[in-house]
């Protein structure tokens, strides 16, 4: 045997030896976290159908009792798994990473040059041996593999690259501005006449969220939301069904100069009622609106969302929200909620709570239709806070701080979840999935992965491939846990059927198997 193909061979042993062994499922991780089997976890959904409406009359049944029962956390796996033995995986830099795909061309059936005499093909392995680099190493994991065979994964052809989906995704400066300035001037418009003297709004103010000013927007500034809020104070909430997230909402004191008295519907603050008079007075100030061409769209049955379609010059949807604020402590559904304290730090977590929270008009469900007169906790400021200093790191990302790919492994969920809607926008497996959930995933991945090592752009395909592998886990156990409100479970049965979230696993499985030809398709 060649010397120095024997010590190859020994390095290679010697690197097996030293790489961590893959934790198997149910195992305790680096972190010393528990990991149940998905048998261990149950739907954590409203009972809708255990309780009862309310009328005219304000009428209600009691509500069910909380339930005790604790709900383990989803836990994802670093990369997802293959038909292989346990054991045939090799980690690098933290992340478990399937061997086959670091394999060399010949383990991966390539096939290489077999002419020549035998001795011209000894003298051409003896040189290859000794083009090969050492394996590098990285502190705490002894030596990996070869960063030749993690070249050539990343350049194999045929290979996706997300760097190149990402430049399709961003936005050109260009467009944001003339669409932010049409927006700007319409919602201007809107404001001032909720303010006006003779509305029952006078109060509101102006509060931006959503995708576009969380920075995370797509493909094209076409979508923005608007949140109108309006301070409530003294509120008393009553919580419907055990949910976490749906109340009745109730004044404390009702004193003859409160604005609002004319919503009330036997003490309870009427969601629908508000509604109907704020999307009134948008409606009738847009047929004022001559600069600019703007129409409403028709009411989507349980939405609290006054949507705009702006025509020109290009097709802009805005969606309004009115939003109730409220200054009191948050709700005790959302004790256990926002587990940030890892991955950002305690006192930001503090400092968030102790920021007001809002209710926004969404009817909770109710056996086959909806409860009018429930408001939705809403958290979208705080998502805003979140991805804006998203590194545990207070400088991540900044102009002169490390960098981490978490808003681009994001960008690339919603738009895997939007180029599947529109490939079967014909089917209707797809009508309930929406980038809230792409987003609610997303957040609980980075409480899994609080480091910024985690998420170093050079990595961004296998922490995309580990945010996938999170979502997968969530529609196979049927559990996504509201990222605010732990008891409140967003694939439940009674909010996502079970075929549907079989249907999206399914698609997503064969992009991803694939190479995510989809991201290409439209």
């Amino acid at each position: 045997m060649d010397p120095r193909r024997g010590n190859a061979t020994r390095r290679a042993s010697k690197a097996r030896a030293a790489t961590p062994k893959v934790l198997a499922q149910g195992e305790k991780g680096p972190r010393g976290e528990p990991s149940e089997s998905p048998a261990a976890l149950g739907a954590a959904g409203p009972k809708a159908q255990k309780c009862g409406p309310v009328g005219a009359s304000g009428s209600r049944r009691k509500k069910s009792a909380p339930g005790s029962t604790e709900r383990p956390q989803v836990r994802a796996r670093s990369v997802r798994a293959k038909k292989a033995p346990l054991g045939a995986e090799d980690v690098v830099e933290g992340l478990a990473v399937p061997a086959e795909k670091l394999a060399s061309p010949a383990a991966s059936g390539q096939h290489l040059l077999r002419t020549g005499s035998r001795r011209e093909r000894d003298a051409r392995a003896a040189q290859e041996q000794r083009d090969l680099p050492e394996p590098t190493e990285v502190s705490g994991l002894g030596p990996l593999l070869p960063e030749w065979s993690l070249r050539q994964k990343r350049e194999a052809p045929g290979a996706w690259k997300p760097r190149a989906v990402l430049e399709k995704l961003r936005l050109r400066r260009e467009e944001i501005s003339v669409a932010a300035e049409i927006v700007n001037r319409v919602v201007d418009r809107l404001l001032r006449r909720l303010q006006s003297c003779e509305s029952d709004f006078k109060g509101v103010s102006l509060l931006r969220t959503g995708s576009y000013y969380e920075r995370v927007k797509i493909s094209a500034p076409n979508e923005f939301d608007i949140m109108f809020k309006l301070e409530v104070p003294r509120i008393q909430l009553e919580e419907y069904c055990n949910s976490g997230a749906f109340y009745f909402v109730k004044f404390k004191r009702n004193p003859k100069g409160n604005p609002l008295s004319q919503f009330l519907e036997d003490e309870i603050l009427s969601a629908s009622k508000m509604l109907f008079k704020f999307r009134k007075i948008i409606k009738e100030e847009i047929k004022n609106i001559q600069d600019t061409d703007v129409i409403m769209q028709r009411k989507k049955r349980g939405s609290p969302a006054v949507t705009l379609l702006i025509r020109k010059p290009k097709e802009i949807s805005v969606d309004i929200i009115l939003a109730l604020e409220s200054k009191s402590s948050w709700p005790a559904s959302t004790q256990e909620g926002l587990p940030i304290s890892q991955w950002l730090g305690t006192k930001v977590k503090t400092d968030l709570r102790r920021q007001p929270f809002y209710l926004v008009p969404k009817h909770a469900k109710e056996r086959n239709g909806f409860q009018e007169e429930t408001w939705r906790l809403s958290f979208s400021h705080i998502e805003k806070d979140l991805l804006k200093s998203h590194g545990h790191s207070k400088t991540c990302c900044e102009t002169d701080g490390v960098k981490c790919c978490r808003k681009d492994c994001l960008k690339l969920m919603k738009y895997l979840l939007e180029q599947l809607k529109i490939k079967f926008g014909h089917r209707k497996e797809l009508d309930k999935f929406c980038s809230y959930h792409m987003k609610t995933a997303f957040f609980h991945v980075c409480t899994q992965d609080p480091q910024d090592s985690q998420w170093h752009p050079r990595d961004l395909e296998l922490c995309f491939d580990n945010c996938v592998t999170y979502f997968l886990e969530c529609l196979k156990i049927e559990q996504l846990k509201h990222y605010f409100i732990p008891g409140f479970n967003l694939f439940a049965r009674d909010q996502i059927d079970k075929i549907s979230k079989e249907f999206l696993s399914q698609q997503i499985e064969y992009e991803r198997n694939n190479g995510f030809p989809v991201f290409h398709e439209f």
